[in-house]
């Protein structure tokens, strides 16, 4: 197994950092991101959440020579055909530029009012992570995680980020924003067992197969 000492997460967003970090501090890693040594941002033209999560993982690798994690990561809403998946963070698009989440989830809302999607059963929807790793070699690798739940409307709770608020997991009483970090984790730090959030079971993966976290 290759020694990871160095890690760049290849992300602008601060959330999704703020996640990283919290993931990996269980590990003996010195964590930087693409935010923070300033590097562009990539444009995401992929049409899967692989295309997008490799593209820019191996941008960051690319200008900074360090082995670079990246995600990419979408809600999927069954009613909606899967929508808005990897334009997830489009739907969030200003006019004037910058994104807004709450603007986001009305969005979503207003696309289930169309369809009449009031019942649970009919608000079924999972988040997606799909975590790249670059080497400077070349070489990339692939870790996926979901969690199913179901959408909620008006939104719950100021945690977490993006549609966090509408989401609740499945067999659970909170949605995702009104859960604290160790709670949406849904594992022990370190442990490497199966997590509750998207992003925790695809890290949860990588930690055991780079980290050496024991299942």
């Amino acid at each position: 197994m290759r020694e990871l000492k160095k890690l760049l997460i290849a992300t602008h967003n601060s959330g999704k950092l703020a996640e990283f970090r919290d993931l990996l501090a269980p590990y003996d890693l010195e964590v930087t991101s693409a935010g923070e040594l300033g590097l562009n941002e990539p444009e995401e033209t992929g049409t899967t959440f692989e295309d997008n999560a490799r593209t820019k993982a191996v941008a960051a690798c690319e200008a900074s020579g360090l082995p670079s994690l990246s995600d990419d990561s979408g809600l999927c809403v069954d009613a909606l055909g899967g929508q808005p998946g990897v334009y997830t963070a489009d739907w969030a698009e200003k006019p004037g530029g910058g994104r807004d989440y709450l603007m986001a989830m009305h969005k979503v809302e207003d696309a289930l009012s169309a369809k009449r999607a009031t019942t649970p059963d009919k608000r079924t929807a999972r988040f997606v992570a799909m975590l790249c790793l670059a080497w400077p070699d070349g070489e990339v690798e692939y870790f996926k995680g979901e969690v199913e739940g179901t959408l909620v409307w008006p939104p719950r709770g100021e945690k977490g980020h993006g549609y966090d608020p509408v989401f609740l997991p499945d067999g659970y009483a909170q949605t995702f924003g009104e859960m604290a970090t160790g709670a949406k984790h849904g594992w022990e730090a370190g442990r490497g067992d199966l997590g509750l959030s998207h992003r925790a079971r695809a890290f949860a993966k990588f930690a055991k197969e780079k980290l050496g976290a024991a299942a």
